[in-house]
């Protein structure tokens, strides 16, 4: 595991994350994709949720635009959407938790669009974002600290979401967020090291982990994206 360094945020000025579709997309109850089992070189349109060689993916997007997904050998995938109000879709795993994924990507967009992992727990209802790459905007929110890991600085996040949809319906609840300084498109994330940090700075997961992907979102724009999760990444 790598060395983590944390610092909380003191008496920095607070910045406002604009709630906007590209987070809207990844709100939509589990219950609400349909279900399915995939095989490699698929290509989804359609809002669904399933696995595909050992992994777990999802598919979700609004009207209007157009996104294609076509699910690879092993933890690859590739996307491309064009004119999307809202996107996510990714591969990773039906249940989250401490984990490192490495991966690789190629990443590219005229817009509001980044990279990283997407998750969500319940018992409280929190869903966690760790962005690795990112387009025109740099998700951010309320500053909690810093965190220093796998080769990079991060800054943590913290927003909220007032009567929203998420994957237990609607509700209020978190968004937790580490986002790094400087954007990359390869390397290994260390999911526990965030995770303690966020609890450092009073930020805690709720009991059960459901989902956790490495995930494309995107908010209106167009681009692509082809990523891998690397096979082997260890818990």
């Amino acid at each position: 595991m790598s060395k983590i360094s944390v610092r909380p945020g003191g008496r920095r000025s607070r910045a406002r994350l604009f709630l906007g579709g590209a987070c809207t997309v990844v709100l939509v109850a589990i219950a609400a994709m349909l279900p399915g089992v995939a095989h490699a070189d698929t290509t989804v349109t359609t809002n669904q949720a399933g696995t595909n060689n050992g992994y777990f993916y999802v598919y979700q997007k609004d009207s209007p635009g157009t996104a294609t997904l076509v699910l690879g050998a092993g933890g690859r995938y590739t996307l491309q959407w064009n004119g999307v109000n809202s996107l996510l879709a990714g591969k990773g795993w039906s249940t989250g938790g401490r984990r490192t994924v490495s991966y690789y990507s190629t990443f590219n967009t005229t817009g509001n669009a980044y990279v990283g992992i997407n998750g969500w727990t319940t018992n409280p209802l929190v869903e966690y974002n760790i962005v690795e790459n990112w387009g025109t905007y740099r998700p951010h929110g309320t500053f909690m600290g810093t965190v220093v890991t796998d080769g990079g600085l991060y800054e943590v996040f913290r927003t909220v979401r007032i009567n929203q949809l998420s994957i237990l319906g609607l509700a209020t609840y978190y968004q937790y967020w580490s986002v790094r300084t400087t954007k990359r498109t390869a390397g290994a994330i260390t999911t526990g090291n965030h995770f303690d940090a966020w609890a450092n700075f009073g930020m805690h997961l709720g009991a059960t982990h459901s989902y956790m992907i490495l995930a494309t979102t995107a908010y209106q724009s167009s681009g692509n994206a082809d990523v891998t999760i690397v096979p082997g990444a260890c818990c």
